[in-house]
């Protein structure tokens, strides 16, 4: 399993390699306005071996009650060493039962490990071509960036998973929650998708969208 682990830290440093920075590090400065590129670098001479430790992917993190799966992020708001480096990891747990809704990250590829458990997971290229493969315990998939992509557990048991983007913060857009939790008419959505009016009211009601 450790290998498997370290084969997910390479795969990202070869891709990334290139991105070499001008400076060995950029340290983000939580404390320095945003930049269009990201956040600013921090004083080196105030740097510390804590801007590259994160601690916290051996527990699960808080599980959504509509959809049963939680994730905890290791990105470079919670790493600051990460910052400009292209990449980042997080701990997915899925319950019995969970779901991760139809979603895609429009700057970033991904790539998951399942740890334990049976979790099926698939992508929906632009030609409508649907991908999908049901892993277990030291498997692989791979996501290419910005495609529409979803997962469920369908074993029995917890299943925990490690998943590596492309991305120092990768951006998420959620199908349900882009429809219903945001203030889009519902008449725009009942025209587009079919769905009928009562089960839009129903669905916005659920997420807490308007309109």
């Amino acid at each position: 399993m450790i290998s498997l682990i370290f084969f997910v830290f390479c795969f990202f440093c070869s891709q990334f390699s290139h991105q070499a920075l001008a400076l060995d590090f950029c340290v983000a400065d939580y404390a320095a306005p945003m930049s269009p590129s990201g956040h600013s670098c921090k004083d080196p001479s105030k740097v510390t071996v804590n801007d590259f430790v994160f601690s916290g992917l051996d527990v699960a993190g808080n599980s959504s009650k509509i959809f049963k799966f939680g994730f905890k992020s290791a990105s470079d708001t919670e790493l600051p060493g990460l910052n400009g480096l292209g990449f980042s990891l997080g701990r997915a747990d899925f319950e019995k039962g969970a779901v991760v809704p139809i979603h895609a990250h429009p700057d970033a590829s991904e790539i998951s490990l399942v740890l334990d458990g049976k979790v099926t997971f698939g992508f929906i290229a632009s030609d409508n071509t649907v991908y999908q493969k049901s892993l277990v315990k030291g498997d692989v998939f791979v996501v290419p960036q910005g495609l529409m992509h979803y997962a469920f557990n369908e074993g029995e048991t917890p299943a925990p998973v490690i998943v590596g983007f492309s991305s120092s913060k990768p951006s998420v857009q959620l199908l349900d929650l882009a429809l219903f939790r945001s203030n889009l008419a519902s008449q725009v959505i009942t025209s587009s998708t079919l769905i009928g009016a009562e089960e839009v009211k129903r669905l916005k009601a659920i997420f807490g969208g308007s309109g």
